[in-house]
């Protein structure tokens, strides 16, 4: 079913616990995959859930995969490209009222069996709680971080300069300990990585939607902020594995990628730190930028200047 710009109101069954939303561009195949993945975990599961598809202007012929091979999936076909937050508000909207769960999901990401059973579970257990983020694995079976503190002047430092290595997956960069998502139980983080991340209702009803201010990156951070300031703090579940081939659809622009990705921590820091923090971060990121200009090819020096002037501009 295609729903495009003027799209009917999506009537909840009262009996549904679960809406997932998948935002994609040009990842004809690895959406393939990833609601395959998905649609054999959910009927592994029993809970009752609806799916839907936000194709943000697709040249790969993505809205026809979708209606042809999974028609039970509820797709909005944009005419444009929404960027995450955006795409995601859209399916957010077509609700009249949500079920008690909404998962985010990346399109370039594969359900492992029990992962959706077990997110519902960590946030049904911690009632407090308004987010749950999966146990993220690269598609050779090893770890991806899935989780992080709130990025602060230790984050940016580990990003812009020649720090060692051994302290790169410490908590001095915002990392916590593998034998966290070596344990079965959810523990406490400040939020998720966005590629697989379920989140409570109540929780969306009491702070708003995604800030579509950020067309890309950190927009999961600034909800978890968010939430986390309003009482509904996160969690990660580390028996909800999911594979996540990252960056899949970044890396098709990765210049622009580049830029977006330092504009949004721009808005960011401005909005959560101080206004030492603040400062102290827009020298760090100039000075960092700078010394990432030395011996760059033309386009990357050209983006390091204009993320200079952006982190300049903003006050």
């Amino acid at each position: 079913m295609y729903l495009g710009k003027e799209h009917s109101v999506y009537q909840n069954p009262p009996d549904q616990t679960l809406a997932v939303v998948i935002v994609s561009w040009n990842v004809r195949e690895l959406l393939a995959a990833c609601l395959r993945s998905l649609l054999a975990d959910l009927d592994r599961s029993g809970l009752e859930a609806a799916v839907w598809v936000v194709d943000n202007a697709s040249a790969d012929g993505t809205p026809g995969m979708v209606a042809a091979e999974f028609p039970a999936v509820r797709l909005i076909a944009s005419d444009e490209n929404l960027g995450f937050a955006a795409g995601n508000n859209r399916a957010l909207q077509a609700f009249s009222s949500s079920p008690p769960y909404i998962w985010l999901l990346n399109p370039d990401t594969e359900v492992q069996p029990g992962a959706t059973a077990a997110l519902v579970a960590a946030l049904e257990s911690h009632p407090g709680a308004g987010v749950a983020g999966a146990k993220l694995l690269y598609p050779d079976g090893s770890l991806q971080q899935s989780a992080f503190r709130f990025p602060g002047l230790g984050q940016l430092a580990f990003e812009l300069f020649a720090l060692p290595p051994r302290f790169y997956d410490s908590p001095l960069n915002g990392r916590y300990p593998q034998r966290l998502y070596d344990r079965p139980t959810p523990f406490p983080v400040d939020h998720p990585l966005g590629a697989a991340m379920m989140v409570r209702a109540k929780a969306v009803a009491r702070v708003g939607l995604l800030d579509a201010g950020y067309h890309m990156y950190c927009e999961e951070i600034d909800w978890c902020w968010r939430m986390r300031r309003a009482g509904w703090p996160a969690l990660c579940a580390p028996a909800a594995r999911v594979v996540h081939h990252a960056g899949q659809s970044t890396a098709q622009v990765p210049i622009p990628s580049f830029v977006n990705l330092w504009t949004s921590r721009a808005q960011l820091y401005r909005r959560y730190h101080g206004p030492l923090t603040w400062q102290i971060a827009r020298a760090m990121v100039r000075a960092g930028m700078r010394r990432r200009m030395r011996d760059a090819p033309p386009d990357v020096a050209a983006a390091c200047e204009r993320i200079i002037q952006i982190w300049s501009d903003s006050r």
